[in-house]
């Protein structure tokens, strides 16, 4: 009863997109009639995503007065959770290069049935750099379709208000009990997610035909293949790195119930005391231990960052843009790693991070959902990897922090 009542939304969410599916097949065209439900629901999303973005981030970097005097420590985490992040997208994009989701669908009968998207062949690559970026006015910032510039002036204010110091904390409070308002508008709007979804996917299957399901069924299929290589092969690999064949042994004996809990729970914050116990029990400090969990819950996703490259190889593939350019890859690369670990930071991330992607690539923000559908089918595993990849990274952290012999010392303590 308690996996069920942990599962009850996504169980909701998976039966909405399921009916509306098996609706889109049997009605056709004749689904544009609940067109306006799913539109409704979209536009109550985009309306929150700008405040929510501004308020999370801001607030996050706000409130980090502590990480001041952990020095190395922070370092050594952000050049752990940068690299990890970095290897599970370049994986992501060998998956996709050698057996794309829509290898097999005709994409151009769904490309005439899809919003247009706007040609970007005649900006220069400084040009695209600058629009990425930045943006030219303030009021500019707070639109959906510039959500990264967004990102780097939240990040520039919640640092501002930090070091601001006693004369910024009553914004800092005041940002984060905004923070808090926003996230139950959030959750009170995703109450209509089951519906809302389970519309646009009629509408859009009824328009798209069943080659579209298709798409999703090998999408999710391409990604428990990279769930099994990444949890079995990185975390092992990283363990190894971490503390040899005793950091393998010793990671594998206690990961069990961290990956368990991810599995019935769906939830990478409702990993973080076992992720905590686990990691101790592993011999990583306590200091360490303490940072690494907690923040890899919120910035360190690379089960998110895999979906997010497939959410890109999905929609370059629709819309028939290049996936072999140098140019392209790293543009691949670098926005996966946005949306698994920047986008991470941000409570109900998931349509934040689709709606990065479509604003980077210059899609229609309308394709936000039909992106969406991918995160809540690889919902378990992607919190699989994402649960289990922190606490392989704490180990990682010890042993550049402590040293080479940090698991070592650990055993002869006890």
């Amino acid at each position: 009863m308690k996996i069920l009542r942990n599962y009850a939304f996504t169980i909701c969410l998976l039966s909405g997109i399921i009916l509306g599916a098996i609706a889109g097949v049997i009605f056709g065209e004749g689904t544009v009639i609940v067109k306006p439900i799913g539109d409704i629901f979209l536009n109550l999303m985009f309306v929150v995503i700008v405040p929510l973005v501004f308020l999370s981030v801001s607030s996050a970097i706000a409130n980090m007065r502590q990480m001041a005097r952990l020095g190395k420590i922070i370092g050594t985490i952000f050049i752990v959770f940068f690299s990890t992040a970095i290897i599970a997208a370049i994986v992501a994009l060998i998956g996709v290069k050698l057996f794309n989701p829509l290898h097999n669908v005709d994409t151009s009968s769904l490309l005439a049935n899809l919003p247009k998207v706007d040609a970007t062949s005649g900006k220069g690559i400084g040009q695209v750099l600058v629009d990425t970026f930045t943006v030219s006015d303030f009021l500019d910032l707070f639109t959906k379709s510039n959500l990264l510039p967004l990102i780097i002036f939240s990040i520039l204010f919640g640092l501002a208000t930090t070091m601001s110091g006693e004369k910024g904390r009553p914004v800092a409070d005041l940002l984060h009990s905004a923070t808090e308002v926003v996230l139950k508008i959030v959750q009170i709007i995703m109450y209509a997610a089951p519906i809302g979804l389970g519309c646009y996917f009629a509408v859009t299957v009824g328009k798209l035909g069943p080659q579209i399901i298709s798409g999703y069924l090998n999408a999710f299929l391409l990604y428990l293949a990279l769930a099994f290589v990444c949890f079995f092969g990185l975390n092992t690999l990283y363990a190894f790195i971490a503390g040899g064949k005793a950091g393998i042994r010793t990671f594998w004996r206690n990961v069990l119930t961290p990956a368990i809990t991810a599995i019935a729970t769906s939830s990478s914050a409702a990993c973080i005391p076992v992720n905590l116990v686990a990691t101790k029990k592993m011999g990583v400090p306590d200091d360490i231990a303490e940072t690494v969990i907690p923040l890899g819950a919120n910035t360190h996703k690379d089960g998110s960052v895999i979906g997010g490259m497939l959410k890109i190889a999905f929609l370059f593939t629709l819309f028939g843009k290049d996936m072999s350019s140098f140019g392209s890859i790293l543009a691949m690369l670098g926005v996966a790693f946005l949306v698994g670990a920047v986008m991470g930071a941000i409570p109900s991330g998931g349509m934040t991070g689709e709606l990065l992607i479509c604003a980077v690539f210059g899609f229609p923000a309308e394709l936000v959902a039909t992106i969406m559908i991918i995160s809540t089918i690889i919902d378990v595993p992607a919190t699989l990897l994402n649960s289990t990849g922190n606490t392989v990274c704490a180990m990682l952290v010890s042993r550049f922090v402590e040293g080479k012999n940090w698991l070592k010392k650990k055993i002869i303590t006890e």
